[in-house]
């Protein structure tokens, strides 16, 4: 399996930082969710984990085959579908007390359709938890994502399938930012020799590759120049903000 820098690892140490971020929002909403909890885009099961001893009955869908068998094995209480996104294939209407799904809808072509299809299968009152980068804050174009949203572009779009829509953010304390800033500077390094801006002008799948690699030696670079700050950085060190345009990624709830 194709090793993307979208999935950060926590086994290896420049990934630390954004492993920590991808972790926040799982942790903080341990504390809400329970009962029958579906996640759209579980990925490696960074979220079981931590969710596993507070809900009574866990879904969890992607698209990839190998990750969904292996976790079926880790986790033989839960269920683990392999299932192209959207529609949600034969998961029943108004069926889960929360839905969950963190860093995927940026992946997904019709958007519109994903955030349906998550209404539909919630219990009336159930939540959307969900999480996505803040264009504002993203460095160069990120092939891997189909698009990117600005905090009232995510907002509109969901109050359209939700009642209720909460807007917050998940931002970093200074340790965080320090590393945000360096990050930047790296990555200027790298799209400087982009003269015919040709990250915006290729076909995003011609790109990802070199992305990869690029992302991945950024990361390697400032783990080499600033590994305590790197090493240092914990779940912790991001917080839920109320201002969502000035956070890293978006934290928005969507009531059924």
């Amino acid at each position: 399996m194709y090793k993307t820098t979208e999935i950060a690892s926590s086994e290896i140490p420049s990934d630390n930082p954004v492993h920590q971020r991808l972790l926040f929002p799982y942790q903080h909403v341990s504390s809400l969710v329970g009962g029958n909890v579906l996640e759209i885009g579980c990925g490696t099961g960074r979220g079981v984990a931590v969710l596993a001893d507070k809900v009574s009955a866990y879904t969890g869908v992607d698209k990839n085959t190998e990750l969904m068998q292996s976790l079926s094995a880790q986790y033989p209480d839960f269920k683990f579908i392999d299932m192209f996104l959207p529609p949600l294939q034969d998961l029943p209407d108004n069926h889960f007390d929360f839905v969950i799904t963190f860093q995927v809808i940026e992946h997904i072509e019709n958007d519109a359709f994903f955030l349906q299809e998550a209404a539909r299968v919630l219990k009336p009152g159930g939540k959307l938890y969900l999480t996505t980068v803040n264009r504002d804050f993203s460095l160069s174009r990120n092939p891997w994502h189909v698009r990117e949203y600005l905090a009232n572009e995510l907002g509109d779009l969901m109050k359209k399938y939700f009642s209720e829509v909460i807007m917050q953010g998940v931002h970093g304390n200074q340790k965080v930012m320090d590393y945000y800033e360096a990050n930047k500077k790296s990555v200027k390094k790298i799209t400087r020799f982009d003269i015919f801006n040709l990250q915006y002008r290729l076909p995003r799948t011609w790109l990802q590759v070199p992305y990869d690699i690029a992302n991945r030696l950024s990361r390697l670079s400032i783990s080499k120049s600033s590994n305590d700050l790197v090493n240092s950085i914990q779940v912790d060190d991001y917080f839920l903000s109320d201002k969502p345009a000035e956070s890293l990624d978006f934290f928005y709830t969507g009531i059924k």
